[in-house]
């Protein structure tokens, strides 16, 4: 019997004990591997469930486990951190048939996962804003920004971060959602991780930034955007403890 195919029985119920599982008496260990099979499959629906719970808040339990099961038997785990499980399920979410019924939920699926890659991110130490305001202005423009490994960003056309705010609070919100996009900005300077809505021109100057550009082509990009404002937005960044270090491009770490 080969890994693979111990595998592929594991993931379908239709397919019949692989060869050599088997019973003190030599036959055919079925029912003992029907429920491995089974526990293999729920362990990873729950998990999926422990890691999104805001999505399975959304659309009930039996949709989430059923949606679930469908994702458990086609993505095995890639590691044994189970808390890193899950990564793809989004894209699933957005494919999934009837999902489309709730149109956001692949968007709050990946808030959800950059919530929990922010949260297990390594730590580093924040710098301060003297750093910046160190640099010469003509060299400004030549700046690069190393970020904290936790800091992520999500870009939705949906309210994404007032329906996870919304659906994660044991009290509801008695307040109707405005159902226009907010792009999120995550981080976790500390212990916990901080969420918030980015103003406008925020996502297109830190995409670039988190990419490694120079913030002279970031703010250029989102300068095209109205109502960026460059100064508010690296104030924000600086008084959140988001950025790391600071070097002039070409600099050698």
């Amino acid at each position: 019997m080969t890994q693979g195919r111990f595998v592929e029985a594991l993931l379908d119920p239709k397919q019949p004990v692989p060869p050599g599982i088997l019973m003190p008496d030599g036959t055919p260990a079925s029912r003992r591997f029907n429920v491995y099979r089974n526990n293999v499959i729920v362990s990873l629906i729950d998990a999926l469930g422990d890691g999104f719970p805001v999505v399975r808040k959304l659309v009930g339990d039996a949709f989430f486990r059923a949606m679930a099961r469908g994702f458990a038997v086609t993505n095995l785990p890639s590691t044994p951190l189970i808390f890193r499980y899950g990564d793809r399920f989004p894209t699933y979410i957005d494919n999934y048939p009837t999902s489309g019924m709730v149109p956001y939920l692949g968007d709050v699926a990946r808030l959800e996962w950059a919530h929990r890659e922010a949260l297990h991110a390594a730590d580093a130490q924040p710098c301060s804003m003297d750093r910046i305001s160190d640099c010469r202005d003509n060299l400004l423009s030549s700046l690069r920004f190393e970020f904290l490994p936790s800091v992520r960003i999500v870009q939705s056309d949906f309210p994404v971060l007032t329906i996870w705010q919304v659906n994660s609070d044991s009290t509801p919100s008695s307040d109707r959602i405005r159902m226009e996009r907010e792009d999120v900005l995550l981080g976790r300077p500390e212990m916990d991780v901080a969420m918030r809505r980015l103003r406008p021109g925020e996502y297109c100057f830190l995409e670039p930034l988190l990419a490694g550009e120079t913030l002279g082509t970031a703010a250029e990009r989102a300068a095209k955007i109205d109502g960026f404002d460059l100064v508010a937005t690296l104030t924000g960044l600086f008084e959140s403890r988001l950025i790391h270090d600071i070097r002039l491009d070409g600099d050698v770490k």
